[in-house]
């Protein structure tokens, strides 16, 4: 075993070579926590080293020494101050030192003795702090615009080094300019700890963007992530520069509804007194920014205003109109008239703007309104308007009926499909409904609807002999008839044989003068040819 005493080391230390190391070594602590001072780097073999011992600078030149290790043997501790209870030595011979303090700050050295030399390695200990945290604090209640006001102070407290403030509005750095912003900063170094507490105060001249703005303070320490204060806003005080006066009502407003006027203001904080203008009467309200009207009218139309009670200077308005509309038809309702008459239709119109008219009969609409200068049967019907404005709508109808004598406006006949009967056909007009009878029985009686004063009426009969027969109509108006001579099926049968006879005699006197012609034409063309060989 190899083991050398204290005195033999000062010996040693006299008559070796002193190995110095070429550049000092910086390590840092984090204040608080351990940390490890490393020594000569695994440049000497741990199994050639003899000793191992630690000391540090008190302060101009004197060292104090730490702890030793002699090859094995285990580690003696020399320090007798406060470092006594806060060191140890870590299997590589680094020195190991606990709750590290800024008064650790200052050159720890690692001698190691390894056969015949002696080598010793300073090593620099820095201790850094981070802030305990960022707040701002002193926060101004309100900012107003135009004037430079003391918007906070953030403080970084206990860090090492001094921390740096920055300010920002909404994650953007603010700089100090002379005008607008004034930004100064203080240190303040706790005696006891050694830790530095910066302090900042910015002075900040708002303007009317500022409203929502985010303010914070930040600070980058040494070692860790960038810091950040809360954020803080404030509330941005200013002088109203306009006023708006809005109206909330019904689309489309008509009367009966409700009309609502709000002042609006873009003062901050925005007043609570208007003055309110309905057409003339001025109304005071405080402690609101709305007025409402109930119940409007047309004559509620016209201009309205509002105006700051401070300064009635300031004021808006805004035009209001009532929608309305309304109708007049003459005559309405259900209208009975005789027919050859004229109906005189008056539709007046009542409008807050321009209307469109549409007309229907019978719900199909007409291309014009219908002009009655001498009513027929045919006019009978429902004939409803609609005027329409914006979204306002009014509808008014006539139920026209035309009375008068009945009239035959046509009387004939057809033979049948099967050819054995015959259908005689009355078509009537008139109003009311005519009662139509013949004067002869039918068969298949048939009768269409009574629309628009119109009716036909239809009987299936099998003459035997020639007749004549009368179809008679008749109301309350009149009665009106008309006859037609209908022929027996048998005489109908001989007469289409005559007619065929005859046409069969027709055509062949037509074919015995062509044929004659052309042999008249023969002879003429054979006595040429004779009278002209003659004359040669």
């Amino acid at each position: 075993m190899h083991l050398l005493s204290a005195s033999r080391v000062r010996v040693f230390l006299w008559a070796a070579l002193l190995h110095q190391a070429s550049s000092l070594e910086t390590v840092i602590g984090l204040y608080g926590e351990t940390f490890e001072i490393p020594c000569n780097n695994g440049a000497i073999k741990s199994e050639d080293i003899i000793m191992t011992k630690w000391k540090y600078d008190k302060g101009e030149g004197t060292p104090g020494d730490l702890l030793v290790k002699q090859k094995n043997q285990n580690v003696s501790i020399s320090a007798t101050d406060e470092y006594k209870d806060r060191i140890r030595l870590a299997e590589n011979s680094s020195l190991l030192l606990s709750a590290a303090k800024l008064s650790d700050q200052r050159t720890f050295t690692c001698m190691v003795v390894a056969g015949a030399d002696i080598t010793e390695y300073p090593v620099h200990v820095v201790i850094y702090k981070t802030a305990a945290g960022l707040e701002i604090s002193d926060r101004a209640e309100e900012l107003e615009i135009g004037k430079l006001t003391k918007l906070g102070t953030c403080v970084a407290k206990d860090s090492n080094p001094a921390a740096n403030i920055t300010w920002l509005k909404n994650n953007s750095p603010l700089e100090a300019d002379g005008k607008g912003i004034s930004i100064k900063a203080s240190v303040l170094v706790n005696p006891a700890t050694g830790l530095s507490t910066t302090t900042s105060t910015l002075e900040y001249s708002a303007q009317k963007e500022d409203t929502g703005a985010e303010f914070t303070c930040s600070t980058k320490p040494t070692v860790g992530s960038e810091l950040f204060s809360p954020p803080a806003t404030f509330t941005i005080t200013y002088s109203t520069e306009n006023i708006v006066l809005q109206v909330t009502a019904q689309d489309p407003l008509v009367e009966g509804d409700n009309v609502t006027l709000k002042c609006v203001a873009d003062g901050n904080p925005p007043p609570t007194a208007f003055n309110f203008y309905l057409k003339g009467a001025l109304v005071k309200v405080e402690n609101a920014n709305s007025y409402t009207i109930k119940n409007v009218t047309r004559n509620t139309s016209g201009e309205y205003k509002c105006s700051l009670i401070d300064d009635p200077s300031m004021e808006a308005s805004k035009e209001i109109t009532v929608n309305y509309l309304d109708i007049d038809l003459s005559p309405s309702g259900n209208i009975v008239k005789n027919a050859g008459d004229a109906l005189d239709l008056s539709l007046q119109i009542d409008a807050s703007g321009i209307s469109a008219v549409s007309w229907k009969k019978d719900n199909v609409v007409l291309d014009e309104e219908p002009n009655f200068a001498e009513l027929t049967y045919t006019d009978s019907g429902r004939y409803e308007c609609e005027v329409k404005m914006g979204g306002l709508s009014q509808k008014a109808f006539i139920e026209l009926t035309v009375e008068g004598v009945p009239v035959i406006k046509r009387l004939i006949k057809k033979r049948g499909e099967d050819g054995r009967h015959k259908v005689l056909i009355c078509e009537v007009e008139g109003s009311p409904k005519p009662a139509v009878s013949w004067s002869i029985n039918g068969t298949s009686l048939d009768e269409s609807p009574f629309v628009n004063g119109k009716i036909t009426h239809k009987i299936t009969v099998v003459p035997t002999a020639n007749l004549t027969v009368s179809c008679t109509v008749s109301n309350e108006f009149g009665v009106d008839s008309r006859t037609i001579n209908v022929s027996s099926l048998n005489e109908e049968v001989r007469m289409d044989k005559q007619d065929q006879s005859d046409d069969n005699d027709q055509t062949k006197l037509v074919v015995g003068v062509v044929v004659g012609l052309l042999v008249a034409a023969s002879v003429i063309a054979l006595a040429y040819l004779v009278y002209m060989k003659k004359s040669k």
